[in-house]
Parts: C-alpha cells; sequence; structure tokens
C-alpha cells in the first residue's frame, strides 16, 4: 500500500499543469488553444516567450527529479533504480494525462529528463546527449525527443540494468512516442515546424 501512495503521489505532482499555469499568468490565456496545443516547454516558449518557456522546462524537469528521486526515500525508506524509475513513470504519467486539465498534457519530455536525473545519472547523460546531437543535425525537437526517448531502453541494455527496470524505460520511451503521434504525422507530411525557420503565413 505504501508504494501505491507513493505512485498517486508521484503522479498529483505530474499532474501540475506548469505550462498551463505560467502561460495563463504571462499572457492571460489558456496554453492549449494557442500554437501546438501541447502544456509543453516549446509551446510555453513560442506562446509566451524564453522567460515563460525557461520556467516551465526547470519545474517539469523538477517534477521528475523530485518523484524519482526523493518520494521513494521518503515514503518508501530507500531509492533503489527500480522504485526511482517506477516512481518517475507515475509523474510522467500525470505530466502527459493530468487530472487538473482533464488528462490532457504534455508530452513528458522534460519530466522524463527529470527521472533520469534522479535516477540516473549515466541514463540522464546519453539521453541529453543524444537529444542535443539530433537536434543540431535536424533542428526539430520533435525528432531529438524521439531519438532521445529511444535512447533511454537502449542505453539500459548496454548498462546491463535488470529487465524490470528495462521495462519501465521501454514504457517511458513508447508513452514520448504516443505524445508525439501529431508531430509524426506532420513529420511525414512535411509540415513539422524547424526551429529557426520562419512559420508559415496563417490564414
Amino acid at each position: 500500500m505504501t508504494l501505491v501512495a507513493a505512485l498517486l503521489l508521484c503522479y498529483l505532482l505530474g499532474s501540475i499543469p506548469t505550462a498551463y499555469l505560467v502561460v495563463k499568468r504571462a499572457r492571460g490565456i489558456d496554453i492549449r488553444t494557442v500554437g501546438s496545443g501541447n502544456v509543453g516547454t516549446t509551446n510555453a516558449l513560442r506562446t509566451a516567450g524564453p522567460w515563460a518557456g525557461g520556467i516551465v522546462l526547470f519545474v517539469d524537469v523538477l517534477k521528475g527529479l523530485v518523484a524519482a528521486a526523493l518520494v521513494p526515500r521518503w515514503m518508501l525508506g530507500s531509492n533503489t533504480l527500480g522504485t526511482s524509475l517506477a516512481c518517475g513513470m507515475a509523474a510522467v504519467v500525470g505530466h502527459a494525462f493530468p487530472c487538473f486539465l482533464r488528462f490532457r498534457g504534455g508530452k513528458g519530455v522534460a519530466t522524463t529528463l527529470g527521472v533520469l536525473a534522479g535516477s540516473s545519472l549515466q541514463l540522464a547523460g546519453i539521453t541529453t546527449v543524444a537529444w542535443l546531437v539530433v537536434f543540431a543535425c535536424t533542428r526539430y525537437v520533435s525528432v531529438a525527443s524521439l531519438a532521445a526517448a529511444a535512447a533511454i531502453p537502449l542505453s539500459q541494455w548496454v548498462l546491463h540494468q535488470a529487465w524490470p527496470e528495462v521495462l519501465i524505460g521501454v514504457g517511458l520511451a513508447l508513452l514520448i512516442l504516443g505524445r508525439h503521434h501529431t508531430n509524426l504525422q506532420r513529420l511525414l507530411s512535411g509540415t513539422e515546424h524547424r526551429a529557426w525557420s520562419p512559420r508559415p503565413p496563417t490564414t
């Protein structure tokens, strides 16, 4: 029951709709109705500027970090890799499907980074490098995010982590993949926005 309570707490922590609150405060608008409609860092950056985007990124990463590094220690008395990843996964699910926004949330990339930082610095470093390299080569945030997601279970396998932990990594990767389904559609149709490229005028 203690583990269930810890997972529930992490889900609620992840459900805090950072981008919605920050953009609402900064611009007085609902982030779900502008830009891509995504409740995350990239849309907050495009909608409300770099300060808003930076705050959203920081807090969303922090949610995952607290869930993975602190909640297991507080509530379970230990902080193994398995419990860290499980609690972190609950936070990412909360971010993607927040109860406070009728289960319409973000894509989970920043929160996943916080989870990895709080559970395994090796995993966090590898996935961050994967994101940076792919972004530098393509200038697509979505492609970089998908590459980083794929790097999670692959890195766990290379590092010889236990299969239950790898399964959680697979779950994180699949969740991020699923949340990027609209990006995949735009990539296939050639309409996905590339960083630092002008957007087509709206009609």
